[in-house]
């Protein structure tokens, strides 16, 4: 081999190596998108509605995985922990992201290790017992509680959990006193009070709804402050004689911190693209959830920004501390 074709070998050659050393273009493997409660849940149900569109958007596999307990941490510590490389994606709450780090300084997370992304839907809480149960209105629960201080048993998705600070909250206004008792996710917490272990549950609206429609829960009233188109039957918190309540709920979808900008432009766009679904949109709107898009991550972001405001702030008013 003369000269000339020794250097042309060693071209090609290099060539060939520098593009067999190029990363895949994003993504080219399963992704796993974490979610901080037990199956059956609020969290779960949002997850599984969407994550069939959402890996036809992305062209992959995508996987969800349950991680429940301490109110959401374990899963949001293990996003934080996790490659920032678009393959392991949270589902969070204000639990994650405000409440849990106002509760407990010591987490092995901080928020600031987790990216947003979008947010994804927007709920009321309800507010509900057992359909046995004398009580029948949100003036009744506030007469037993306060015949009882203490006696009555309200079960949420954990400690730290929205619906536990909406609990709180309730308690503040009204002078009651009941006794949390939190579980690892919605399902359970709502099983609980049909089982007859708790008499009262405040949880989101895919987790109580679709038991109040078939007779196994009464449902008192919703968090906002008037009636939600989502759940137009039940009361918002001024008819029930609270109009200092108001509280709406929502899920977004958070990535680890030094996630490239590129894959979380892929990411966001895949997102509103599962998400503006029709049947996606249907099947949340059927448990009293909508769907509730961020135009951009930034955007997210500016609102977490004042959200956890909010939260931070409920979390010092009510008093409240991890049972």
């Amino acid at each position: 081999m003369n000269n000339k074709n020794l250097i042309l070998a060693f071209a090609l050659s290099t060539l060939a190596g520098a593009v067999w050393a190029q990363p895949a273009a994003y993504p080219n493997k399963t992704i796993r998108i974490v979610v901080g409660f037990a199956p059956g849940g609020a969290a779960d149900y949002v997850a599984r509605s969407m994550s069939e569109s959402f890996s036809k958007a992305m062209g992959q596999t995508v996987i969800i995985d349950n991680k429940p307990g301490a109110g959401s941490s374990i899963a949001a510590d293990i996003v934080a922990k996790a490659a920032p490389d678009g393959y392991t994606l949270l589902i969070a709450s204000p639990s994650s992201i405000s409440v849990n780090p106002a509760l407990n300084p010591k987490l092995t997370y901080k928020p600031s290790d987790l990216v947003p992304v979008s947010k994804m839907t927007t709920s009321p809480l309800v507010l509900a017992v057992t359909p046995s149960s004398p009580i029948k209105s949100v003036p009744d629960l506030i007469a037993a509680a306060k015949k009882d201080p203490g006696k009555l048993n309200y079960s949420t998705s954990g400690n730290g959990s929205a619906p536990h600070l909406g609990m709180a909250l309730f308690n503040l206004l009204t002078g009651t006193e009941m006794t949390h008792v939190p579980y690892r996710g919605g399902a359970i917490a709502v099983t609980s009070v049909m089982a007859g272990e708790t008499q009262v549950t405040f949880g989101t609206s895919p987790s109580v709804l679709p038991q109040a429609q078939g007779g196994k829960l009464r449902a008192l009233a919703v968090s906002t402050r008037e009636r939600s188109p989502l759940v137009p039957d039940l009361p918002g918190m001024r008819e029930a004689g609270l109009p200092e309540y108001n509280i709406e709920f929502w899920y977004g979808m958070f990535v680890p911190v030094g996630t490239p900008p590129a894959v979380m432009k892929t990411l966001h766009e895949a997102l509103r693209t599962a998400m503006q679904q029709p049947s996606v949109k249907a099947a949340l709107e059927r448990e009293g959830t909508e769907v509730s898009l961020s135009s951009t991550p930034e955007q997210f972001g500016s609102f977490l920004v004042e959200d956890s405001k909010f939260w931070v702030n409920l979390v010092k008013t009510a008093n409240v501390k991890v049972d």
